[in-house]
């Protein structure tokens, strides 16, 4: 997921209510449903953290003295950026409805 995907998505940034009967009909289990879910929003989250830690060492500036504080506009404005995204839960469900998650359940392919 990189930043031109993360403006452009349609996931809500505030609490939404999803039919039930749509969110586990992939898997028919509303536990597995969520789990996988979950297990999406760790990656998500996991992948928007490192492109902002890259971002933000972009604009790094190292110092010998703890007193000095360099208010760097640039970073204040990708850190907003960041700040006002969707959680990843709501990405990770958005993907989830969306068809976008590949899933398997291996007990039943196991067989």
């Amino acid at each position: 997921m990189s930043m031109k995907d993360l403006k452009n998505t349609k996931a809500p940034v505030s609490t939404v209510t999803y039919n039930r009967n749509e969110f586990d009909a992939p898997t028919d289990n509303i536990y597995e449903a969520i789990s996988i879910t979950a297990k999406r929003a760790v990656q998500i989250n996991a992948e928007i953290k490192k492109e902002l830690l890259e971002k933000l060492e972009e604009f790094a500036t190292y110092s010998d003295s703890l007193e000095e504080v360099f208010e760097n506009k640039e970073q204040i404005e990708v850190s907003k950026f960041y700040e006002k995204l969707p959680k990843p839960h709501a990405l990770a469900v958005l993907e989830w409805l969306e068809d976008k998650i590949y899933h398997r359940n291996t007990e039943k392919d196991g067989e």
